[in-house]
C-alpha cells in the first residue's frame, strides 16, 4: 500500500442503495477517507444516512452534491443506466469519480466518461468488482512470480440465486444494464482480465432468458482467448437451483445466497411467490438498504472469527499454469504443484468491499500513484459484456478492439 500524504479524501456518494451499504463500512474504517455527503431521491434513505452520519451533508439530487465545493471525490452508486451521465456530471464539476460496475451500458457511454475525466483533469476509477478481492490478488501474485510457470488457462463458474433476490425493474432490463451479464459479469470478467493480463483477443458467448416471471438475462457463458494464447471460460447461472456454494464442504446452508442469505427452502418459497406474482419486490429491496436489520447483520457486525470464503458472486475460479493449478480454499488458496498440494494463506485475510478501490483512488489523488482500474480498463471489461451480448445474437466470435493491459506492477 502506497504511503505518503495522510490528509483524508473528502468523499460523497450518489445513490445510497444496496451497493453503497456495502462500501460505507470501508469508508468509515479508513483514516484516508472522510465520508461527508450523500445524494439520493429516496427521503427515507437520506433520513437513515443522516441518522448514521449526523455531521454529513445530504442532498436530494446529484447536481446539488456536485455543487458542494468541499467534496473532492464521488462514488457513483446509482442504477446502471445513470452511471455514465452521473460520472460525466461529477467530472464536469471538477471532482474525481469512482463508477460502480458495470461502467456503462455501451461503449459510447464509456467513451464519454473517459473523455470527461480527461477534459477536466480528474481521476476516474472503475470499481467494486471482485477483481479487487484477496483470492484474485493472491492468484495474480503467484502467477506473476512464475512459481508455477506461465499461465495457460482460466476457468470460472458461478451458480447463484441472483434471480431470486429482490429486484427493481431496471435490474432485470438489459437496455438499462439489468440481468446477470451486466450486473454480475464484471465480477468474473474483470477478475479474468486481471489474471490474464488484460488483453483479450476474441470472445464468443451466449445468454439465457428463461423465466417469464423474471424477464431478464439469468444465464451467460463465454469462451475467450487472450493475445498470448491463454484461454478462459466463464459461466454464470443465476436461477438458484444449484449453487456453487454447495460444492465447498465448509459452506453451511444458511448464507449460501448472494445479498440475502437464502436457504434452499427459502429459494423454493420465493420461486413460488414469483410464479404467483405475490412477492412485494419494493419492500424486499428496501429491507436491504441503509438502516435495515439486513445491513446491520451483513455489513456492520464484526464476526468473532474470520469467516470462510464462499463462492458467491465470483464463483469457483481455477487458474491453470504450465506446472500447476490455483483455486480458492477455505481461508486462502490451494496451490497444486509437482510437489503436492499446499493450502496457502492470503496476504490479506478478509475482503472489505471497496477498501482496495478506495485506496487506489486515494493514492492516485494524494500520492500521484497510478489508477490501475481507470476508465480505459473499465471500458475494456465492458467490451467483454457487450461482446457476449453481440455474440449471443449473431452466433459469431467477436474481435475486440478496446482492450488494455494491466500493469505488471499491480498487486506486486
Amino acid at each position: 500500500m502506497t504511503t505518503g500524504s495522510t490528509r483524508p479524501l473528502k468523499m460523497g456518494i450518489i445513490g445510497v442503495g444496496v451497493g453503497a451499504t456495502q462500501i460505507m463500512p470501508s469508508m468509515e474504517s479508513l483514516d484516508q477517507i472522510e465520508l461527508m455527503a450523500a445524494a439520493d431521491t429516496n427521503p427515507r434513505v437520506l433520513e437513515a444516512f443522516k441518522a448514521r452520519y449526523p455531521d454529513a451533508r445530504v442532498y436530494d439530487s446529484a447536481e446539488a452534491l456536485c455543487a458542494d465545493p468541499d467534496v473532492e471525490a464521488v462514488w457513483v452508486a446509482t442504477p446502471n443506466n445513470f452511471h455514465s451521465p452521473h460520472v460525466v456530471l461529477v467530472a464536469n464539476s471538477g471532482k474525481h469519480a469512482v463508477s460502480e460496475k458495470p461502467m456503462a451500458l455501451n461503449m459510447q457511454e464509456a467513451e464519454a466518461m473517459v473523455e470527461a475525466a480527461a477534459r477536466n483533469n480528474v481521476k476516474l476509477l472503475c470499481g467494486h468488482t471482485l477483481g479487487f478481492s484477496p483470492p484474485v490478488l493472491e492468484m495474480r501474485r503467484i502467477i506473476q512470480s512464475g512459481e508455477l510457470g506461465p499461465l495457460k488457462a482460466l476457468n470460472n463458474w458461478a451458480f447463484t440465486d441472483w434471480m431470486l433476490q429482490a429486484r427493481q425493474p431496471e435490474e432485470l432490463d438489459e437496455s438499462r444494464g439489468g440481468g446477470v451479464l451486466y450486473r454480475q459479469g464484471p465480477h468474473q470478467l474483470d477478475s479474468l482480465r486481471v489474471l490474464g493480463g488484460g488483453m483479450v483477443r476474441t470472445i464468443r458467448g451466449t445468454t439465457g432468458k428463461w423465466w417469464p416471471e423474471r424477464n431478464g438475462v439469468g444465464y451467460y457463458a463465454a469462451f475467450m482467448e487472450f493475445e498470448d494464447g491463454v484461454t478462459a471460460t466463464v459461466t454464470n447461472n443465476g436461477y438458484g437451483y444449484s449453487m456453487t456454494a454447495d460444492l465447498v464442504p465448509w459452506s453451511d446452508e444458511q448464507g449460501r445466497g448472494l445479498i440475502e442469505g437464502y436457504t434452499h427452502d427459502d429459494r423454493i418459497r420465493i420461486r413460488a411467490e414469483l410464479k404467483a406474482g405475490t412477492r412485494d419486490e419494493f419492500e424486499a429491496k428496501d429491507s436491504l438498504r441503509i438502516g435495515s436489520d439486513h445491513e446491520r447483520r451483513f455489513w456492520r457486525e464484526t464476526p468473532t472469527e474470520t469467516p470462510p470464503w464462499r463462492p458467491a458472486n465470483l464463483g469457483i475460479l481455477v487458474a491453470t499454469c504450465e506446472r500447476g493449478d490455483l483455486r480458492q480454499s477455505r481461508h486462502g488458496l490451494y496451490v497444486y504443484k509437482d510437489g503436492g498440494i499446499e493450502d496457502r494463506p492470503l496476504t490479506i485475510s478478509r475482503y472489505h468491499a471497496g477498501r482496495e478501490d478506495l485506496m487506489e483512488l486515494y493514492n492516485a489523488i494524494r500520492n500521484d500513484a497510478p489508477v490501475y482500474h481507470d476508465g480505459l480498463w473499465g471500458m475494456a471489461t465492458l467490451e467483454l459484456i457487450t461482446g457476449i451480448m453481440e455474440s449471443s445474437q449473431t452466433g459469431k466470435d467477436i474481435q475486440l478492439t478496446h482492450q488494455v493491459p494491466m500493469s505488471p506492477d499491480y498487486g506486486a
